[in-house]
């Protein structure tokens, strides 16, 4: 069975945006009901994705482009900084500005491309004027650019006091996640342009990157805070297993390298000095083997009422979108949804009628949507 299992079920309004609803299927969960539609456009290797007041989305694809999705058409826009597009480095996240339309900023994460091929993860800031960004401004980039093309985080979350977290990977060099002079491998923490927070963890300190929130992240690609506590959560990938979810603190040290519950590729030897260490977080829960994580959503809506407060993580390497139900900081419960369909779930976001949308990282990667049956 795949994605595009067929029903007719006529025609979805989301929002500003037209869904075909030509091919869909009801999906009977655990604790909810819900009809999957794929909506009619494609994209190339899909990343990132946000809503905007009106409804409409914008949707990133890791080569480059940035679209809005609205009324049924899907317009390229354009004035897009230039990334390096190789591996796993490209356009990355978006996020829109909290005081939108009334600041019409969007902040986008991606690779940022440097001399002799090298590039690092960057946040950049634009005015969304119809479908051009105006005002490009470059807030951070990374100072130390490699060649490689692994391991660029990079997730965006508005925290409640108007600052934005910033995820990045430690561009497969281990040991830069626990190097505090270094932003690879950190949860960072920003104003909005691009300033540091005076109450950041680390300001101040000798040796001690400003921008430091986390550090000892290997490649953290969700970031979500917590709609009632206001507390970060991030999921990041291990290496052969040990994909983690954690509850992050400022100041904290989640401890990759040096612990892990994932093993070396190809000999699964262990890998630093085990699962503890003192001063070192311990995740909520962890995956062996690795389901690769990608996009993190608390869901607030009213559409699927059993799902609210439950925590939603969309799956690579396991395609599936996978429901977390929590107790407090504890993971009491999960279910996998969507299991065997055929897609890498890259990211997940809820739009303002309380549906869930999924896109899936493909070279023709689909925009979903979980809907609620007709009443």
């Amino acid at each position: 069975m795949t994605l595009r299992t067929l029903i007719s079920v006529g025609l979805l309004i989301l929002g500003g945006v037209v869904l075909s609803a030509e091919e869909g299927r009801v999906v009977r969960s655990e604790e909810e009901t819900f009809l999957l539609v794929e909506t009619p456009h494609t994209f190339s290797h899909p990343w990132g994705m946000a809503v905007l007041p009106d409804g409409s989305l914008l949707i990133t694809e890791r080569e480059g482009n940035l679209w809005l999705v609205q009324g049924g058409k899907k317009v390229r826009i354009t004035g897009v900084p230039a990334v390096r597009a190789t591996g796993q480095a490209g356009l990355l996240d978006v996020e829109v500005d909290p005081a939108f339309p009334e600041e019409p900023y969007l902040y986008l994460t991606f690779a940022a491309p440097g001399p002799g091929g090298t590039s690092g993860t960057a946040l950049a800031r634009a005015r969304l004027s119809g479908t051009r960004l105006e005002d490009v401004r470059i807030l951070w980039e990374m100072e130390r650019k490699t060649s490689s093309g692994r391991h660029f985080g990079s997730r965006l979350a508005w925290a409640p006091d108007g600052t934005l977290f910033v995820s990045t990977g430690e561009r497969g060099e281990r040991n830069r996640a626990q190097d505090p002079s270094d932003t690879a491998g950190k949860i960072l923490r920003f104003n909005k342009d691009g300033t540091i927070p005076r109450d950041n963890p680390f300001v101040g300190r000798t040796g001690f990157h400003p921008a430091l929130y986390s550090l000892g992240h290997r490649n953290v690609q969700g970031l979500a805070v917590h709609p009632e506590t206001g507390i970060l959560w991030a999921h990041e990938h291990g290496p052969f297993g040990g994909d983690e979810v954690n509850i992050v603190l400022p100041g904290r040290n989640y401890g990759w390298p040096v612990i892990t519950y994932g093993k070396e590729y190809g000999t699964q030897a262990p890998i630093g000095k085990g699962t503890h260490a003192p001063g070192m977080e311990q995740p909520v829960v962890y995956w062996s083997p690795s389901i690769a994580p990608s996009g993190m959503l608390f869901y607030t809506g009213e559409a699927f009422p059993r799902w609210k407060g439950n925590l939603f993580i969309g799956a690579l390497a396991g395609t599936h979108l996978r429901r977390l139900v929590l107790e407090g900081d504890n993971v009491v419960h999960e279910e996998v949804l969507l299991k065997d369909t055929g897609g890498r779930v890259r990211d997940v976001a809820q739009d303002h009628a309380g549906r869930i949308l999924l896109i899936t990282d493909h070279p023709n990667g689909r925009l979903y949507v979980l809907e609620p049956p007709a009443r």
